[in-house]
């Protein structure tokens, strides 16, 4: 399976009248555009999904509905709680494993600090390291059987720039 971790792109900033609420925050107008145009990146990097899971989270939500129609795959998003800021990734993992039973290539869209432990989980580096997703930054593992531990490798790592320039080339 190849696994793709997303975080959600620049957001409202905490505390911003109307949205004090973490969990209510949308993106910015950059954040939208910048959404779009790293989508880009990936259609030029010829990425399909089988599945787009999400946070419910507006800001991350809005980032894999952008993602989902720039690469035409509208019908293949859902929405997780266990994606959201303060869900449980063991519950996610085993969500994906009882959902998806053919799984092929999966986007998980969501936050920080939440996707760099995930990503350290299924790697198995140590809790603390020092791995961080860029607003807009893409990881793809490579996964032979998903499970809450080591069982991932790390194929890359794309900053939202990155993507972005891919999607210009």
């Amino acid at each position: 399976m190849d696994l793709y971790l997303l975080r959600h792109a620049e957001a409202v900033a905490r505390g911003t009248p109307g949205y004090r609420k973490d969990n209510n925050r949308p993106l910015t107008k950059d954040g939208v555009s910048m959404t779009r145009r790293a989508a880009k990146g990936m259609r030029r990097l010829k990425l399909e999904f089988d599945l787009i899971l999400s946070s419910p989270y507006p800001r991350a939500r809005t980032t894999a509905e952008i993602v989902a129609d720039v690469l035409g795959a509208g019908k293949k998003l859902k929405i997780s709680d266990q994606l959201a800021s303060d869900g449980d990734p063991r519950q996610l993992v085993a969500e994906l494993n009882r959902d998806c039973s053919s799984p092929g290539s999966i986007l998980l869209v969501g936050h920080e600090p939440y996707l760099a432990e995930l990503i350290c989980v299924l790697i198995g580096c140590r809790s603390g390291t020092a791995l961080t997703l860029k607003k807009g930054g893409l990881c793809k593992l490579s996964v032979d059987s998903l499970r809450f531990g080591r069982c991932a490798r790390l194929d890359w790592l794309l900053t939202p720039r990155q993507l972005v320039r891919i999607g210009r080339a």
